[in-house]
């Protein structure tokens, strides 16, 4: 059986921040619980998504200062989220399409969770494998 969001992130504790956070504070928090990605809140209520490569692209590489710069300055507004109910392939497939690596976990515009691609690495990622390998083999007998 399929697994759910839920499923995936059941024994997760979410890290947030508010928009008012300092991006050298949140990369030290990011680093300190190993995580690429943070979700930004603002009274409870998800209004961003703060990456790794929002670090690299939104600060590093135009010149800003990481201890005078705020997430609400360089976050992704209103990322995509997906839904604790959803199924997780739904989510894995969001992300390809999206070229994202991390969705927020939102239910009832409150954040639950993060699902990453890391995520993956489990019985999804061994039917994806299982799937490819399969397909390779007919197209070999059929050629």
């Amino acid at each position: 059986m399929e697994r759910t969001i839920r499923d995936v992130i059941q024994n997760q504790q979410p890290v947030t921040a508010p928009g008012s956070m300092f991006v050298r504070e949140a990369a030290q928090l990011m680093k300190q619980r190993s995580i690429g990605a943070m979700m930004v809140v603002e009274q409870g209520f998800l209004v961003g998504i703060f990456t790794e490569r929002d670090a690299l692209n939104r600060v590093v590489a135009e010149g800003r200062e990481a201890s005078v710069t705020t997430l609400a300055e360089i976050m992704t507004s209103n990322p995509r989220t997906v839904s604790p109910n959803a199924s997780f392939t739904s989510a894995m497939e969001m992300m390809h399409e999206g070229r994202f690596r991390h969705v927020p976990v939102v239910e009832n515009g409150r954040p639950v969770g993060m699902i990453s691609v890391r995520d993956a690495m489990g019985p999804e990622l061994e039917s994806f494998v299982y799937e490819m390998l399969r397909q390779e083999q007919v197209s070999q007998v059929l050629a």
